[in-house]
């Protein structure tokens, strides 16, 4: 047996141990049918195997939905782009994120509307997806304090009672709580490469990247 054959050997051993180990710790996580070709979405393995499978497009997409923060990126007047953990909920395909009017992430989306958006798994190693997107300014009132209390909601881990629904109103006002709308139009696939153990290095592999259409 060649390396490459046996590293393939090892890799499929090694994908298999974890697809079953997640599918027993996390059931109704999607896995591939094939140990060669695991993909578990929103769980910590999300790549493009050897043989050439690709997470596809709902399966983005459902990596997206199934997450609730993300790094999320825009311009700056100066200096690099800026980019700051936050909270994310959906409404459709789009991503909504509270904040406040006059914080810089408000501001800058209302001087150029392209943002990114990295979206984070919440497990060490990391897994993530990269979303592109066009962001829009709402000011709505009350769509502020719905998507403000949708997180609260997950921060929390609970729905927020309905008595505490004027609070966040209040807050809502007294903060002067925007809500910044994405809408993705591209991800950008890096699949990660984690190392779980020393005797992972002898199957890791790494490759360029690409973008693709939401």
């Amino acid at each position: 047996m060649n390396a490459r054959a046996a590293g393939l050997r090892g890799l499929e051993s090694w994908v298999s141990r974890g697809a079953t180990h997640l599918a027993q710790t996390q059931p109704g996580r999607k896995t591939a049918s094939t140990p060669g070709d695991v993909i578990v979405v929103g769980a910590d393995i999300l790549w493009t195997t050897e043989s050439g499978r690709t997470v596809n497009q709902e399966e983005r997409r459902t990596f997206v939905r199934d997450h609730r923060t993300c790094v999320f990126g825009y311009a700056r007047k100066a200096d690099g782009p800026a980019m700051t953990v936050v909270y994310y909920v959906m409404d459709g395909d789009e991503l909504l994120v509270s904040t406040m009017a006059e914080r810089a992430k408000a501001r800058a989306v209302a001087r150029d509307a392209r943002v990114s958006m990295c979206i984070l798994d919440e497990k060490w190693p990391l897994s993530y997806l990269q979303v592109y997107g066009k962001g829009i300014v709402d000011y709505d009132p009350e769509l502020a304090v719905d998507v403000l209390t949708r997180v609260v909601g997950l921060m929390a881990g609970e729905d927020v009672p309905a008595s505490r629904r004027p609070q966040l109103e209040q807050m809502a006002r007294d903060e002067q709580r925007v809500v910044i709308r994405v809408r993705p139009y591209a991800t950008f696939e890096t699949p990660p490469r984690h190392v779980h153990k020393m005797s992972d290095i002898d199957t890791l592999t790494h490759f360029t990247s690409k973008s693709l259409p939401w």
